[in-house]
């Protein structure tokens, strides 16, 4: 689906962003790999590099603009364009109550779910729009639902949906299309860690834990990694050619829209 296609993926970590990184270059894509953490950059570049496709590692603070343009430039310099950007950047949210947060713990998940995925937006936009690229933002299905303590969270994924939907209006002239994908829980280790605790506290197994949350999901199941990369990859290639301005729910059913 990405053949010869060069793809900067943001937040490579263990879980979502390794699978969007390898899968691409199962796809025929180089990887350029930002996140904070090298080891993991290295770990991912391997894998990549085991499909026969080239990777590069740039450690990158998302949040800070010299470093941001320094991803980019280095991009550009290995491999003289981006044709695929997939913002998947995350960190533990600000949980609590809208009413009484702290403005600075509001700001900063603003700051890192959606400011941090339009600078990099505006950085690679040319090189995007020379070649009729593909931007894909990974959202969360918090922006569906009012759940108490969420409320910083659903504010910062909801902006980075907005982002999405007028940078597709204003790109789409060049043939950048913008997409999002909005998936829920996703199967990953830190996920299972969490299953794990919540079962010893209440007495219970994980398999129970698990039961209990898929049982608002119409297919009675999470979603893996597998299951979310294969839709970024999906809206990133030409296969999704003629669809921009979209949001698509990647949750085994739980939301309908």
């Amino acid at each position: 689906m990405l053949h010869d296609t060069v793809m900067l993926v943001s937040g490579v970590g263990p879980g979502l962003g390794r699978e969007i990184a390898v899968r691409g270059a199962a796809a025929g894509a180089d990887v350029v790999l930002a996140a904070r953490t090298e080891p993991v950059l290295k770990a991912v570049a391997a894998e990549v590099e085991a499909h026969g496709r080239r990777a590069l590692t740039v450690p990158t603070d998302i949040l800070d603009p010299d470093s941001c343009r320094a991803l980019t430039d280095r991009a550009l310099d290995a491999f003289g364009r981006v044709d695929v950007f997939v913002s998947n950047a995350f960190a533990p949210p600000t949980m609590g109550d809208l009413a009484t947060m702290d403005l600075d713990a509001v700001r900063a998940s603003l700051e890192t779910d959606a400011l941090a995925a339009l600078r990099l937006v505006q950085l690679l936009g040319p090189t995007l729009a020379a070649h009729a690229g593909s931007i894909v933002l990974v959202s969360s299905a918090v922006v569906h639902h009012s759940r108490p303590n969420f409320g910083a969270y659903k504010a910062s994924k909801s902006a980075l949906r907005s982002l999405g939907s007028s940078l597709a209006t204003e790109l789409g002239p060049s043939g950048v299309r913008v997409n999002t994908v909005v998936p829920n829980y996703i199967w990953t280790e830190g996920l299972k860690s969490w299953f794990a605790y919540q079962a010893a506290e209440r007495g219970v197994s994980v398999e129970d834990v698990y039961a209990e949350t898929a049982a608002a999901f119409d297919l009675r199941r999470l979603p893996d990694p597998g299951d979310v990369a294969n839709a970024v990859l999906f809206l990133a290639s030409d296969l999704a050619r003629a669809i921009t301005g979209q949001s698509l729910n990647v949750d085994a059913g739980e939301f309908h829209s």
